[in-house]
């Protein structure tokens, strides 16, 4: 089974710089500095899904969104694609908003203290948590972590920032939803903190952007999650739950 969550983020929302994009998104940069592209083919997108089905019939595909900023743009959103359609809704935080500029962690880690940078970011991801009911499992809750600056503040310090973590952990426990274990990077901290502030549920990711890191350390990811108490559901599709 594979669940392929397509990116829904609102186009002209944040500002970034040529160092900031991958090589295929240069072209999504304004002139001003603002990060703009076409909104989510949703016609294509079910077009695409039911070609993959019809090609491989013996893999179960299922469809799924990963909506940024969920709290932000929940009427833009709701004009663009109807999510109760998809079977699996992510929520994830890519912006902060500090100082008046919106923009990515990376952007922002050159400009301000990168320990000021992440606070704000789990600041705002709990906002976005206790104040969104669009998504089922948030992703990558790490995810401002990926570009922490290591080469001028040092090696990333998880403990240094325990308490903002635990904050988001058990905000989403208590509204009883799922955490990601995302495996683009594996942290056995997260885990630990989910179960410990009452997390129930996890889902695997391995936020894929290429065929070949699709299923990326599932392995290691099950050993964790098995370490930690989660236990798989009853089908391929369930989340993997505490007994």
């Amino acid at each position: 089974m594979v669940v392929f969550t397509e990116h829904l983020d609102l186009p002209g929302s944040w500002r970034a710089e040529p160092c900031d994009m991958m090589d295929h998104q240069q072209g999504f940069l304004t002139e001003a500095g603002i990060v703009d592209f076409e909104p989510f083919d949703v016609a294509g997108y079910f077009d695409d899904i039911a070609g993959m089905r019809a090609q491989f019939p013996a893999i179960e595909i299922l469809t799924g969104a990963e909506v940024g900023q969920p709290h932000l743009h929940e009427h833009e959103f709701a004009a663009i694609v109807d999510l109760t359609e998809m079977d699996l809704v992510l929520g994830s935080l890519h912006t902060v908003q500090l100082a008046g500029v919106r923009a990515e962690p990376r952007t922002l880690y050159r400009e301000f203290s990168p320990d000021v940078v992440l606070s704000c970011y789990l600041q705002q991801l709990d906002e976005m948590v206790e104040s969104s009911s669009l998504f089922e499992t948030l992703a990558h809750v790490d995810y401002a972590v990926r570009s922490w600056p290591a080469d001028t503040a040092g090696p990333f310090d998880p403990y240094a920032f325990e308490d903002e973590f635990r904050t988001v952990f058990r905000t989403l426990a208590q509204s009883d939803r799922t955490l990601e274990l995302n495996t683009h990077r594996l942290w056995p901290w997260i885990p630990r903190w989910w179960a410990e502030e009452g997390g129930k549920r996890v889902r695997f990711g391995s936020d894929a952007h290429t065929p070949h890191d699709l299923a990326a350390h599932f392995y290691e990811a099950v050993d964790m999650a098995e370490h930690f108490g989660f236990h798989p559901g009853t089908t391929p599709g369930d989340a993997w739950h505490k007994r």
